[in-house]
């Protein structure tokens, strides 16, 4: 069973940075692609950023430029660096890891950024 490991949220101010942090244990298989997901009160579900096996990273239009997703493929950790935080980056950040054909998601870790 994959077990993913959320960690980095928290409280900000504006124009500060958060590093959020998601280890994927119990697969033998290194994942294929990982990202990042945010929902904020009220709003659908979107993506922030993810990356490929392959180092290959796509962003959410609301973060370029100011996030930067990594991984290690040794961990199977996944990173995402956020800087030049604003409020309306405020959401459950979710963390999907993608092994094959399955899908799985992390519980979600809060980020909030006060004006």
């Amino acid at each position: 069973q994959v077990q993913l490991v959320e960690s980095g949220g928290g409280l900000v101010q504006a124009g500060g940075s958060l590093r959020l942090s998601c280890a994927a244990s119990g697969s033998g298989f290194m994942p294929n692609t990982m990202g990042w997901y945010r929902q904020a009160p009220g709003k659908q579900r979107e993506l922030a950023a993810l990356i490929t096996s392959s180092g290959s990273t796509m962003y959410g239009d609301s973060v370029k430029g100011r996030f930067t997703i990594s991984r290690d493929n040794a961990k199977n950790t996944v990173y995402l660096q956020m800087n030049s935080l604003k409020p309306e980056d405020t959401a459950v950040y979710y963390c999907r890891v993608v092994i094959y054909e399955y899908d799985y998601w992390g519980q979600g870790t809060q980020v909030t950024v006060s004006s």
